[in-house]
């Protein structure tokens, strides 16, 4: 059974394991597991080169529908492999358990075909990839992707200098009206402050008049 297939308990993605190879160097490649059943489903990885990966963890369990992820690294090497080919293959076995079955709690025999459990397997190929080629793929990924979102995107830095502007006339727009209030509410304080300060002042010529009027008219005692 390959990673791919269906109707089975355990899923991974990718299919495949793809190492970037570079002398005295690790590489390491991320597995993820899906459980795909109601059940808690063991799983174990094997390999047919246990001194050339480390596998953290090579065995677990997983609870209904979820999932976890495996970390294989390919330790440094001292040389090349002839044409950059690997036969290096992995198994990933996987089998239900009895809920709330932790790791320790497992049996010797959990992947054990002759104990008559129902033993599922993955089958997992393993790729050398050369830096500079997996730079290259990954440029190339990127520049179609930029060429794919082109259209949109231009579409997108439109829109938003379009609505820049349009933020930017409001504003000024709202400015304007903001200092012709302020002008016309300066130039009414001004008006009610000359009206006010004449009627004073009338009010006081007034008074002043009808003082000197009565005194004027009062009889001068002898």
């Amino acid at each position: 059974m390959t990673a791919g297939e269906a109707n089975q308990l355990i899923s991974v993605h990718p299919n495949d394991l793809k190492f970037i190879f570079e002398l005295e160097k690790q590489s390491f490649c991320d597995l993820k597991v899906v459980n795909n059943s109601e059940h808690h489903v063991a799983f174990k990885v094997k390999t047919t080169s246990p001194k050339k990966y480390f596998v953290r963890p090579n065995t677990g369990v997983v609870q209904p529908w979820d999932s976890c992820f495996i970390r294989v690294t390919l330790q440094a090497q001292r040389e090349y492999p002839p044409d950059m080919q690997c036969k290096d293959k992995f198994l990933l076995q996987s089998t239900i358990v009895p809920p709330n079955t932790d790791v320790e709690d497992l049996p010797g025999d959990t992947f054990n075909r002759e104990s008559g459990k129902e033993i599922e397997e993955c089958k997992l190929k393993v790729f050398y990839v050369s830096p500079s080629s997996a730079q290259g793929n990954s440029e190339d990924e990127g520049l179609k992707s930029s060429s794919e979102q082109s259209p949109d995107s231009n579409s997108t830095v439109q829109q938003l200098k379009d609505e820049r502007d349009a933020a930017v006339r409001q504003t000024l727009q709202l400015q304007q009206e903001l200092d012709f209030m302020k002008r016309r509410r300066q130039h009414r304080n001004d008006s009610g402050f000359s009206i006010t300060f004449a009627a004073f002042v009338g009010l006081i010529g007034i008074m002043v008049g009808f003082l000197l009027n009565l005194s004027l008219s009062s009889p001068h005692m002898e």
